[in-house]
């Protein structure tokens, strides 16, 4: 509970992951990935509850052998490749009633620590919002990045008017980790998104913002977990 908030953790894992099959049962160092985020939800100070979502059994089971909560078994439609995060977070809302606040934590960052986990949710409190996301500093500047008009020709991406010659001095810029995405529960069911004008970021360092999409994902997970063991 934060600021007399019963607060919700939902953990969306199905079973049918098409860059990385069966991804959230992967084992990586000694566990399978889903657990790396139920870890970190298990030692927020703030979470009443964590529950994850899935269409799978073996996974259901092994949250279970990693302390979640609850396991939630959403329906086959929202399993498919059409359906949405958002699907799934009202689907676990309904079924469990009496949050006033949410966190949706994709087993896909697993380097993802409870302090942010905490530290996102006292943003959102402490800053009176409705919704707060995770951001990293982006490496590539979109300063800095063009498209191609229809005779091949560079045509700046943003419509700037001043130049930026130095790295140093090119304005920050931030880009979705998709490692947080914490909300008020009558905010989202009115809203029907995860963002809007009012969103309010989380930063987090580069180094926990990895985020597994594709088998070399991975493998560059698999490498840094090894690199932590030496």
């Amino acid at each position: 509970m934060i600021d007399g908030l019963r607060t919700l953790a939902i953990i969306p894992a199905r079973g049918g992951s098409k860059g990385v099959p069966r991804k959230n049962i992967r084992v990586v160092g000694g566990k399978p990935l889903i657990a790396w985020t139920l870890a970190a939800a298990k030692a927020s100070a703030y979470l009443d509850r964590v529950v994850v979502s899935s269409d799978d059994d073996e996974i259901c089971a092994a949250a279970m052998r990693w302390e979640a909560d609850q396991t939630l078994k959403r329906p086959a439609e929202l399993a498919t490749d059409l359906a949405t995060s958002l699907d799934v977070v009202l689907h676990a809302l309904d079924a469990l009633p009496g949050f006033d606040a949410a966190i949706l934590l994709q087993p896909t960052s697993p380097l993802r620590v409870a302090s942010d986990i905490d530290g996102c949710l006292e943003t959102m409190a402490g800053r009176g919002a409705s919704s707060c996301v995770s951001v990293c500093e982006a490496s590539e500047s979109p300063y800095w990045m063009y498209r191609l008009d229809g005779d091949g020709r560079l045509a700046s991406l943003l419509d700037n008017k001043k130049e930026f010659n130095r790295r140093q001095d090119l304005p920050p810029v931030y880009r979705l980790n998709g490692a947080l995405y914490a909300f008020g529960i009558n905010w989202i069911r009115t809203s029907r998104r995860f963002i809007d004008a009012e969103t309010i970021g989380y930063v987090m360092p580069e180094a926990r913002s990895l985020d597994i999409d594709t088998e070399l994902d991975m493998i560059v997970f698999e490498h840094l977990v090894k690199c932590q063991k030496k």
